[in-house]
């Protein structure tokens, strides 16, 4: 088997069915950065922290169910406060948060049911990004 070094996530993707709905559900409501957006190839990319990579958004056929459907989950500060502020913007959790070995998890889904999680690092902060 050859060694394959990974030094890292290059950008994440989800097949979403409308390109104007998908702007405005990262961006408008989940306040995700629009980086870009090509609509002749049905892409957009939103920046995700201080990072160059991203979450990218191509249109396409939806293929899956909710319990098979892709997931992400992002780092943020304090998961909890993230649900309540997501949830003032209309977004509503799929469960309450709950906890994880790290600390605390929400997730949401986008319109066609991407997961996207927020977890925080508040029971193991050495293991989190620095604030």
């Amino acid at each position: 088997m050859t060694a394959v070094e990974v030094r890292g996530i290059d950008n994440v993707l989800f097949t979403v069915g409308d390109l104007d709905t998908a702007v405005e559900f990262y961006a408008g409501r989940l306040g995700l950065p629009l980086t870009f957006r090509i609509d002749e190839a049905g892409v957009a990319l939103f920046r995700i922290g201080a990072e160059a990579p991203g979450l990218l958004v191509r249109r396409g056929p939806i293929t899956w169910t909710t319990q098979g459907a892709p997931r992400v989950w992002l780092e943020v500060g304090d998961a909890r406060a993230t649900a309540a502020a997501l949830g003032s913007a209309g977004v509503k959790p799929l469960a309450d948060p709950f906890q994880v070995a790290t600390g605390w998890t929400v997730e949401v889904a986008d319109p066609w049911g991407n997961v996207i999680g927020f977890t925080d690092y508040t029971t193991m902060p050495e293991r989190g990004r620095p604030a």
